[in-house]
């Protein structure tokens, strides 16, 4: 069990960049799963793999990020160095330039619609950049981008399993409909972890996207969850309309959505209620869109 605390990046830094050895140590709030992240002085960050699976994301960020910024209208992590495993610590780990902003809420964006066409631009910005030798999804990203089957154990299993709480026979439709179509285009850059952790705004606008461990090439549904677990029905649509994203990917895109939900929502539901309740209004506002979008059908 490693210790993360700020002794342990201190004598890292030491160790291996004493140049910056004097600058203050201290932890990012809410510093993330994937990493723990601590600030490094005024304008760094230092980022270490909480487990072993999170270790590809550090190779791989260093080898990318730099050549994704170069295509990109917004900041976005940018690494300065990247450390070794030392007798304390088991794997290798990074410094970042500190991005300026703060991390996205409902309450600090000046108008929500403004927001859903900004990251839906930046995103469609991100696919547009030359993907023939971008990380095929895979087991480094855990599928993102890749074939949302890979989860259908999981899903059903959730939904099987809470089945006197939800709908299950509309739950597993919306499922199934996620699963009904493939991305048949080439792969195109994902972020993979489109999320409010992940992006940050200044006064009131979007102004950098951070973190993209689990980044990839693939299909870009997955980037588009976010469509239910943060905007409403108006932003929601403005977000799809930026994203220029058809039906058939925007299925997949709320099948990304649902499962993530679904699972967290069963695996938490008799630990932790905060968690457990956010994961429930998540899948009520994803069976309201979805029957929103039935009923419309019909009527056309």
């Amino acid at each position: 069990m490693i210790n993360f605390n700020v002794d342990l990046v201190r004598n890292l830094i030491k160790e291996q960049f004493p140049e910056w050895s004097h600058l203050k140590i201290k932890p990012v709030k809410n510093g993330g799963h994937d990493n723990r992240t601590f600030h490094l002085g005024e304008n760094m960050s230092v980022r270490l793999p909480s487990a072993e699976w999170y270790v590809p994301q550090v190779e791989k960020e260093h080898k990318w990020l730099p050549i994704l910024s170069k295509h990109l209208s917004l900041p976005i992590s940018k690494p300065l160095a990247k450390g070794k495993p030392n007798k304390d610590y088991p794997y290798p780990w990074s410094i970042y330039q500190w991005v300026e902003g703060e991390t996205v809420t409902r309450e600090n964006i000046a108008d929500l619609n403004q927001f859903a066409n900004e990251l839906g631009g930046f995103l469609v910005e991100l696919q547009s950049i030359e993907a023939s030798e971008g990380p095929i999804a895979g087991v480094h990203n855990f599928h993102r981008g890749g074939d949302l089957a890979v989860y259908d154990e999981q899903s059903k299993h959730a939904i099987e399993n809470n089945k006197a709480m939800f709908n299950e026979h509309l739950l597993n439709e919306i499922w199934e409909l996620s699963l009904a179509s493939k991305w048949d285009a080439e792969p195109v850059w994902l972020h993979g972890d489109v999320a409010p952790g992940n992006i940050l705004v200044k006064d009131g606008k979007l102004s950098a996207i951070i973190d993209f461990g689990v980044l990839g090439v693939g299909d870009p549904s997955c980037d588009a969850a976010m469509a239910w677990t943060f905007f409403d029905d108006k932003s929601r649509n403005v977000f799809k309309t930026a994203l220029n994203m058809d039906e058939e990917t925007w299925n997949r895109a709320r099948g990304w959505a649902l499962w993530k939900a679904l699972i967290t929502y069963d695996g938490n539901k008799d630990s932790n209620k905060t968690i457990a309740e956010e994961s429930l209004r998540v899948i009520k506002i994803i069976i309201d869109e979805y029957n929103t979008k039935a009923e419309g059908d019909l009527l056309k």
